[in-house]
C-alpha cells in the first residue's frame, strides 16, 4: 500500500491570499511544492516575504522561476508607470487598474501546470480572490474553470487519463477579512508577508495602494492590526 502523502503545487507570493492557501494544502495532508517567480516586478522584495512563508510553512521544496515580463510593460508593476495611492479604501475602482499585469497568472498556472506533470501532481492551488480584490479578469472563477480545462487537454498526463489537474482557490469567493480570519486559524504568521505594490527599499509598505488598502480594510473588520506595520 502506498502511504506517500499527497503532492500539491501551491503559487506563492508572499502576500496575503498567498499563505493560507498554502496552509490549506498543507491542513490537507499534502506534500506541498511552492512555486514563487522573479518575473520584472517592481516590488520583487516579495521574493523574500514568499522565502519566509515557504520556510515558516514547511514546503517540501520552494523554487523560482525567472521570467521578466518587463519586455512587454503594460503595467504599474513592470514599466515606469507611477502605482496609483488613494486616500481611502472607498476611491479603489472596480475598473481594471494599471496595476493588472497582462496574462499574469496564465503564464503562473502554466508554468505551475508544467512543474505538477513533472511531479505527477495533480492539485495546483493559488490565492487568487474575487470579492475585495482590484478587479483583474483573471482571478474570476470562470477564468479558473477555463484555465483547468485547458490543463487537461493540453498534457500528456490529462490526455492519457493518468490523472485529472484540479485548481484549487479556497479563497477565491472569499473577503479580505475572512480569508485573514481563515489564515489566522490555519496558523499563518501575517508578519512574515507583504502585500504592497509600491514598498521602499527596507521592504515598508507604502500604506495607501490598492493591495495595502484592501489588506488594512481586511485586518480592521477583524479588529486587529497588521503585524506587518
Amino acid at each position: 500500500m502506498n502511504t506517500s502523502p499527497k503532492k500539491a503545487v501551491i503559487l506563492l507570493s508572499g502576500g496575503l491570499d498567498a499563505a493560507p492557501g498554502r496552509a490549506r494544502a498543507n491542513s490537507q495532508g499534502s506534500a506541498c511544492h511552492a512555486l514563487s517567480f522573479r518575473y520584472g516586478q517592481r516590488h520583487s522584495i516579495e521574493l523574500e516575504a514568499s522565502r519566509r512563508v515557504a520556510a515558516a510553512l514547511g514546503v517540501v521544496e520552494h523554487k523560482t522561476a525567472e521570467i521578466d515580463l518587463r519586455l512587454f510593460g503594460g503595467s504599474a508593476l513592470t514599466a515606469d508607470i507611477d502605482v496609483p495611492k488613494h486616500l481611502t479604501g472607498a476611491n479603489i475602482s472596480k475598473n481594471i487598474p494599471i496595476t493588472y499585469v497582462p496574462a499574469r497568472n496564465t503564464i503562473f498556472l502554466s508554468f505551475a501546470l508544467a512543474y505538477a506533470e513533472t511531479l505527477n501532481c495533480y492539485d495546483i492551488f493559488i490565492g487568487v480572490n474575487a470579492l475585495d480584490y482590484s478587479g483583474y479578469p483573471d482571478c474570476r472563477p470562470e477564468y479558473i474553470a477555463a484555465f483547468e480545462k485547458m490543463a487537461n487537454l493540453a498534457t500528456a498526463a490529462g490526455v492519457e487519463n493518468r490523472g485529472h489537474f484540479a485548481i484549487h482557490t479556497p479563497l477565491i469567493q472569499m473577503s479580505k477579512a475572512e480569508i485573514i480570519s481563515k489564515g489566522l486559524e490555519l496558523g499563518v504568521d501575517y508578519g512574515l508577508t507583504l502585500s504592497c505594490y509600491d514598498p521602499s527599499e527596507d521592504g515598508k509598505p507604502c500604506g495607501l495602494c490598492d493591495s495595502c488598502r484592501l489588506r488594512q480594510k481586511g485586518f480592521s473588520e477583524n479588529g486587529l492590526v497588521d503585524p506587518a506595520l
